[in-house]
């Protein structure tokens, strides 16, 4: 009996053909990652202006709302037009002028007066540490200038002030009646700031002060980023709204955005 042969077939790649393999994966990953690349790096710039966008309405409606609330003729800008300020009212209303039948206390403005009744009510009781404002028409002159240090139209609250009347303390003559009585509640002023490529708010500092550069307290980040900013003020006439401009411009990994904000300001004192 003849012995049996078993053949065995081996077969498997080439050290050439493996080569040839990594080269035209190698090709195929690259033409692949630039059509991939392209759509993925667009979403990452659409993202960046998306939240730069974000950022800077934030700001520009955070700033809007206070420009709203500012005290009519407050608003004023330094020369570099890096620094907005404004008087920030909390209430406002109609004082008595007549008595109504001999009764009533009205706000005299012949004599240092106490104290007059409101007509109609507050939404709130005024509180200590506010002020009151009647028929302010500047930030600069001598007269109707509520930031002056001896202003002639700003009163101190005093205690027991109800949301029907209010208290003076002490006793104050204003200079001026308001052609439709009104009178303004105002706690502190209000500055936003451009400094070191940031946009500050600050709460408050002296009342009395010059334009501010120093002195300012209580700062609050609005939004960092900021390439350029620039604010400019139209006061308006009698017949006009005053207006603000607001032009701020933030950066961020090359991609600028810049947005250009304008807000009519009522000013009828």
């Amino acid at each position: 009996m003849g012995a049996r042969q078993i053949k065995i077939n081996e077969s498997g790649f080439t050290l050439v053909e493996i080569v040839v393999v990594i080269v035209i994966i190698g090709i195929l990953a690259a033409l692949g990652g630039q059509f991939i690349s392209a759509p993925v790096s667009n979403y990452i710039d659409l993202s960046r202006r998306a939240r730069l966008v974000e950022q800077a309405e934030m700001a520009l409606r955070r700033m809007q709302r206070d420009v709203r609330h500012a005290l009519p003729n407050s608003i004023r800008i330094d020369g570099s037009g890096q620094y907005l300020e404004m008087l920030n009212t909390v209430a406002g209303g109609r004082y008595r002028r007549y008595q109504d039948a001999g009764a009533g206390d009205i706000l005299d403005f012949t004599v240092p007066d106490s104290g007059f009744d409101v007509l109609g009510s507050l939404s709130h009781a005024p509180t200590l540490g506010q002020h009151l404002v009647v028929y302010n028409v500047s930030t600069t002159a001598t007269s109707g200038n509520a930031y002056a240090a001896s202003a002639d139209n700003r009163a101190v609250v005093g205690a027991g002030s109800t949301i029907d009347f209010i208290n003076i303390t002490p006793t104050y003559q204003f200079a001026h009646m308001s052609p439709y009585q009104r009178f303004f509640l105002v706690d502190q002023p209000i500055t936003y700031a451009c400094e070191g490529g940031e946009l500050n708010r600050y709460d408050g500092y002296a009342i009395n002060s010059t334009q501010a550069t120093t002195s300012l307290i209580n700062p609050s980040l609005v939004t960092r980023g900021i390439s350029r900013c620039q604010f400019s003020y139209d006061p308006g006439t009698s017949q006009r709204a005053g207006l603000v401009t607001l032009d701020i411009s933030l950066e961020e990994a090359g991609e600028s955005m810049t947005l250009l904000h304008q807000i009519n300001v009522v000013n009828t004192p």
